[in-house]
């Protein structure tokens, strides 16, 4: 039976690590400054072709509760979006999980959309905000800074009602650029793994493949395909001819 993967974008926000200093300027900050650590203190994330952004944090849900709901959306993910995810936002959860004696959520495919940024486009800056605006998706939420973090460690609902606009735009650009670089996403897991359709397009799943010229290795020739609904190029699986290779 054929199916869609379970696509979810997400983006987490975290506190600051609290320490005592004694200086402002380069300062190397030891265990035994430490005051606190800092945490997951909310995430949003949003399942492919929904509408609903879900939001959940520390000071609406409780802690506990906030990364239950984290591990029951990547417990049902196939396929994981996000932008830095791969360094930040995956570990962060990872730690988290780890901290509350649970096992790994069900494995899942990451796509990392700044890895894409980063290998495929020369923008002056690779910030989320600013290759959003480059390619006309948007903006991310203004807010009043540092201060809009420290304002939410202490409670106040108005920073916190903030925090959730912030938090929520930021994962409806990451799936905008998720969309508008489809193409571009190198490794991105074939869709025909879910569908059962081995013969459509490996990114987005569409039938409609046009034939656009031959690819060659160095010992055989494959047609190849673009896309007509994402723009991916893809090469068949079968050989239209092959060289043998002789030894000297």
């Amino acid at each position: 039976m054929s199916s869609s993967p379970r696509i979810l974008t997400f983006d987490i926000e975290t506190s600051p690590n609290i320490s005592f200093t004694w200086g402002l300027w380069q300062q190397n900050v030891s265990l035994s400054q430490l005051v606190k650590s800092g945490e997951v203190i909310s995430f949003a994330a949003k399942w492919y072709g929904e509408k609903k952004i879900y939001f959940h944090s520390v000071h609406h849900d409780g802690k506990e509760a906030m990364l239950g709901a984290a591990y029951d959306y990547l417990n049902e993910a196939d396929i994981v979006v996000h932008y830095n995810g791969k360094t930040f936002d995956v570990p962060w959860f990872n730690a988290e999980f780890v901290r509350q004696g649970w096992s790994p959520p069900s494995p899942y495919a990451q796509v990392d959309l700044l890895q894409t940024v980063r290998s495929n486009f020369r923008f002056p800056s690779k910030k989320l905000d600013y290759v959003s605006q480059e390619l006309g998706l948007g903006a991310k939420t203004s807010h009043t800074g540092f201060q809009l973090w420290v304002d939410c460690m202490e409670g106040k609902e108005k920073a916190w009602n903030l925090m959730r606009k912030y938090n929520r735009q930021d994962v409806a650009l990451t799936e905008k650029l998720y969309d508008r670089l489809k193409p571009w996403i190198k490794n991105h897991p074939h869709a025909g793994l879910f569908s059962g359709e081995d013969h459509g397009c490996v990114q987005c799943g569409g039938m409609r493949l046009a034939k656009r010229g031959t690819a060659r290795t160095a010992s055989s020739v494959y047609q190849r395909y673009q896309c007509s609904d994402c723009g991916r190029w893809q090469r068949g699986n079968k050989a239209l001819s092959r060289t043998i290779m002789k030894g000297g």
